[in-house]
């Protein structure tokens, strides 16, 4: 923890100081309000410890100029010559704890230690509201694919190496970043995602290394960024590929050096994260085009995992048609199944959006079913046509050559990473021929 000191009375100042650095904190002394507000502005710290009386400004404006200026900082009010109207007035204003001299040094450390545990809780917190908007679900499967990928996870969890995870979109990348931290030692520390994909370039570095007030047009107040809530736990870079290529020095070097400065600061901020890189595309590749730094590359790719598309491990659809069956059976209040016919169009479709597809798919027949049985009939339309008429052993080429083209689109599709340029240039086909089969055939990327 970081400590300001601000106290006019040196000998307080100097007892005070020598005590809590006795416990490893770093502490820097004010001896007034106008020398505190000169530091906070130069540097971040987790606790103020501020004197109420002082010549130039006192500790009430500077009460008002810290709850104004940086707001995830806590500050203690001490006074010699405070009354209960005092502390109710402090602590209306902001303070957090309010001291009468002269006090125990002990009950000032429990009360610091008090303050450290609630910050780390505050921190918790935020992983665990980021977990609400984003239920973590189990991995399911048991196919050759998946097992490899389990076992991936026991070796490396409990490891700090960085990681970084590849596959399709919707294929469970997300997962597998939970499951690594799930079991490591830092589960009960902070597990934050930042998708790399959704932040405006011109955010994105407030957004990982957070800001001081006045770093530029909106930054009212102080804010840490994801490395500094992550502090202690893990951070997932989603997407990883799109970060803007004038932040990927900063991000390898904290990676080696474990350090970093605010937007807008001066102080150097250590922080004990683990990284944990996601992306869909392909790195090596982007290396190639110029687009991703070759040495953060090698860097994030200390242990690779990359995921199986659903289609190529479809002896795990039944396993997880019934783990979202039972999901939206108890949404529904009674238990739903599929019919064989179907059975045998959800096992036969391509999947190019892979397991994330595939739970919506049965989300919506299990809604729009009229019957606790999932028929082909409740299937979307580009699905009844992959496996619906297998019984009746069907031979007409018409159909038989639709489905094999659109498996085809489906398969270029997902090659070209569903870029339609590149897609029609692997079929050899115009950009318009293509848009109208894609049309024609109900298929949407």
């Amino acid at each position: 923890m970081r400590i300001l000191l601000v106290e006019d009375d040196e000998i307080m100042r100097i007892s005070v100081q020598d005590r809590l650095e006795k416990y490893d904190w770093q502490v820097d002394v004010a001896v007034d309000g106008t020398e505190a507000i000169e530091k906070l502005g130069r540097a971040g710290y987790q606790l103020v410890l501020s004197d109420v009386r002082m010549p130039n400004l006192d500790g009430m404006q500077l009460l008002k100029h810290v709850r104004e200026t940086t707001p995830y900082t806590d500050i203690i009010m001490m006074t010699a010559y405070g009354n209960v109207e005092d502390a109710i007035a402090c602590l209306k204003q902001g303070a957090s704890d309010y001291l009468l001299k002269p006090f125990n040094m002990d009950d000032l450390i429990i009360r610091i230690n008090r303050i450290a545990e609630v910050q780390s809780l505050k921190a918790r917190n935020i992983s665990l509201e980021e977990d609400c908007l984003q239920r973590r679900e189990n991995l399911i499967g048991s196919s050759a694919e998946m097992n490899s990928v389990f076992r991936l996870i026991k070796q490396a969890g409990p490891s700090d190496a960085t990681i970084l995870i590849t596959g399709e979109s919707g294929t469970g990348k997300e997962l597998v970043a939970a499951a690594l931290h799930d079991s490591s030692s830092r589960k009960e520390k902070p597990y934050i995602r930042l998708n790399c994909a959704s932040i405006p370039d011109g955010l994105m570095e407030s957004e990982m290394f957070g800001h001081e007030r006045g770093s530029f047009t909106g930054a009212i107040s102080q804010k840490p960024g994801k490395f500094e809530i992550a502090d202690g736990g893990t951070l997932l870079l989603d997407e990883i590929s799109d970060l803007p290529l004038t932040l990927q020095p900063k991000l390898l070097r904290v990676l080696q050096e474990h350090e970093f400065e605010r937007v807008g600061g001066t102080r150097l901020i250590k922080v004990d994260v683990r990284i944990i890189c996601a992306t869909a595309k392909d790195l090596a590749q982007e290396v190639k085009n110029g687009r991703f730094r070759e040495d953060l590359f090698y860097r994030i790719r200390v242990i690779p995992i990359k995921l199986p598309s659903l289609r190529s491990r479809k002896d795990d659809i039944p396993d997880l048609i019934k783990h979202f069956l039972h999901e939206y059976s108890l949404k529904r209040g009674l238990p739903m199944s599929v019919s064989d016919r179907a059975m045998d169009c959800l096992l036969e479709y391509h999947y190019p959006g892979n397991v994330r597809e595939l739970k919506n798919i049965i989300e919506r027949a299990s809604i729009l079913a009229a019957e606790p049985q999932i028929d082909v009939s409740d299937l979307p339309a580009d699905l009844q046509s992959t496996g619906g008429d297998r019984d009746s052993g069907s031979l007409n080429l018409a159909n038989v050559v639709a489905n094999a083209e659109k498996e085809t689109i489906l398969k270029a599709l997902s090659r070209a990473e569903n870029s339609r340029s590149r897609t029609a240039e692997l079929l050899g086909i115009s950009r318009k021929n293509l848009w109208e089969k894609m049309k024609a055939y109900s298929i949407s990327v």
